[in-house]
């Protein structure tokens, strides 16, 4: 199902938002954050993946990027795609007590909300809202 926020092709830069099937906090586990850290370095250093700003929330990330090449959808695919293997990989193993939230085996909604970035003062809003994310949740104090 689509809501309209689509990457299209070319070399703009993108707010995303990539949330958890129903919401499940399964980023509270630094094991599940690190692979989300190795995927964007993965992405960094071998799809022209430039990471401007990115917070991992408990049960969502928020990131501004762009790809070099013009193939940002091309990248989320392949990222969504490798991180949901990883993780469903660990649960399976038996690593992962709330594992009954894994009925259907989608890690990802199929939605990205992405918001091509239009303007410096759009870019301001952005990364301060991904910095004061885990402010205004109580994670930490100062962005």
């Amino acid at each position: 199902m689509s809501s309209g926020y689509k990457i299209r092709e070319g070399e703009a830069a993108y707010y995303l938002t990539f949330q958890i099937v129903g919401w499940v906090d399964i980023f509270t586990r630094k094991i599940y954050r690190d692979i989300v850290i190795e995927s964007f370095k993965y992405c960094q250093q071998n799809k022209d993946l430039q990471l401007f700003a990115y917070v991992i929330m408990s049960n969502h990330i928020h990131i501004l990027a762009r790809s070099e090449t013009g193939n940002l959808s091309g990248i989320v695919r392949d990222f969504k795609n490798y991180k949901s293997k990883k993780i469903l990989a660990f649960i399976q193993e038996g690593a992962e007590s709330r594992s009954d939230w894994m009925k259907t085996y989608q890690v990802w909604s199929h939605e990205n909300h992405a918001e091509e970035i239009y303007s410096q003062k759009f870019i301001g809003q952005k990364i301060n809202y991904i910095h004061n994310n885990p402010v205004r949740s109580g994670i930490v104090e100062k962005p």
